[in-house]
């Protein structure tokens, strides 16, 4: 018992020092109730007493004693003294429930140095309460703990003396008075007679006169100041912007040249979104799609870009604005039987590659004769030779120049279109092709 009280007076003399040096917020609780034990199965009275230091928003520290009086398998009428220095967690600072609640419910854990069954040692609790304030200075509180107990003797009937540890549990209903020398409605560390901003907001850093600091003297405080060391636009949280883009500086990628918000802050003078440092072709027209660097994107690589290209997923020459050019087909001209003079329809077959031949001076055609296979091979090959002459030299004769036919070939029967097994086949076989000369 003589520890118990040296450390009750310890502890009780630091709590007073601690006083001394900061705002004094105290409490003190009284209350009762009941506990059980786990060994002996006895119910008693718990008595409770403490006193409470305010330490912070989300921290009191108290110095509390329980007395178990009355246990109901104990015949002396004490039957425990337990005196802990808890701290207390108040889960009402913003977790669980806004701090001007009138419930505040609290956690509760610390060390203790507890007198049982004739055997003292260190012990400590736990537990959960409730506080419901009925004024600033008066509230009723409930709580319900655990009491960790010690290993000492205990006597039973037929088995005689043997070791175990009794723990316990508690609950305990009772009344706090709160006193102290100042209030401080927004908790910043300044009475409300000298707080000049009562409003602060919690946790926030505070001047002497209990107004939110500015560090950098930009007119917005550090606690809404992104950059609370360098003055800045109030705008931009607080930060600077040297180059006045509307961009913070530690969010501009080139804090020294006015640019778009897009683009981090840097500038894209042809608007093709890639920036200018990385732009490798900086004078892009508007609208024209462009790669990584910039540059137009030629998708068929014509030599087009996309934007000028008529036909942008297709390769062809730039005269011909990126399409490509249409092959010429001509018409296939047939001749008589055994025949290679020119048939009036032949002539008209003819007649329609001169006039594409005169639109299109560019254009050189091949020429290749063909026969069906009545006759011997060497005579139809004469026969095709013939018939791809006679061509020849009536598009020659009707203006179209000579070199302009690079190339006149023959086949004789080799190469048939159609079964030589009917007339009608043997008709088509006998033809000469004109084709434009790649």
């Amino acid at each position: 018992m003589k520890k118990l009280l040296l450390l009750s007076f310890l502890l009780s003399l630091g709590i007073m020092l601690q006083a001394q040096t900061a705002d004094k917020k105290w409490g003190l609780g009284l209350g009762g109730g009941v506990y059980h034990g786990d060994v002996l199965k006895g119910t008693g009275l718990m008595t409770e007493f403490y006193l409470s230091r305010y330490v912070s928003p989300s921290f009191d520290l108290m110095l509390l004693n329980n007395l178990g009086l009355s246990n109901s398998e104990v015949q002396s009428s004490l039957d425990l003294s337990n005196t802990f220095l808890n701290l207390r967690y108040k889960l009402n600072n913003g977790y669980i429930l806004d701090e001007n609640s009138g419930v505040k419910p609290y956690l509760f854990l610390g060390p203790g140095l507890i007198q049982d069954n004739n055997t003292s040692g260190v012990n400590f609790d736990a537990g959960l309460g409730f506080k419901f304030a009925l004024s600033q200075s008066v509230a009723l509180f409930l709580e319900g703990g655990y009491i960790a107990g010690i290993e000492s003797d205990f006597q039973k009937p037929g088995v005689g003396t043997y070791k175990a540890t009794e723990n316990f549990i508690k609950g305990v209903v009772g009344i706090e008075f709160s006193f102290g020398k100042a209030k401080d409605s927004d908790l910043d560390g300044v009475p409300d007679r000298k707080d000049e901003c009562p409003d602060t907001p919690e946790s926030v850093k505070v001047d002497e006169k209990g107004c939110p600091v500015d560090t950098d003297g930009d007119g917005l405080p550090d606690y809404k100041d992104k950059c609370p060391t360098e003055a800045g636009d109030i705008a931009l949280e607080g930060c600077p912007d040297r180059d006045k883009d509307g961009v913070a500086d530690k969010d501009d990628a080139c804090p020294d040249t006015p640019g778009l918000k897009e683009l981090k802050g840097c500038p894209d003078s042809d608007g093709d979104g890639v920036i200018d440092s990385d732009d490798k072709c900086p004078d892009t027209p508007k609208g024209y799609k462009v790669d990584k660097k910039g540059c137009p994107v030629d998708a068929d690589g014509d030599g087009v870009v996309d934007g000028e290209d008529a036909c942008p997923t297709v390769a062809g020459p730039a005269e011909n604005k990126g399409c490509p050019i249409p092959e010429i087909k001509f018409n296939t001209i047939h001749f008589d039987f055994d025949k290679y003079k020119l048939r009036s329809e032949a002539k008209a077959g003819l007649d329609e590659v001169i006039k594409v031949l005169k639109e299109k001076p560019d254009v050189e055609i091949e020429l290749s004769g063909f026969a069906d296979e009545v006759g011997t091979e060497k005579y139809n090959m004469e026969l095709s030779e013939k018939r791809a002459k006679e061509a020849r030299k009536y598009l020659i004769d009707n203006g179209i120049a000579p070199e302009r036919i690079v190339t006149v070939q023959w086949f004789g029967k080799s190469r048939p279109i159609a079964p030589n097994t009917t007339e009608e086949g043997r008709a088509k076989n006998r033809r000469v092709e004109i084709k434009e000369a790649k």
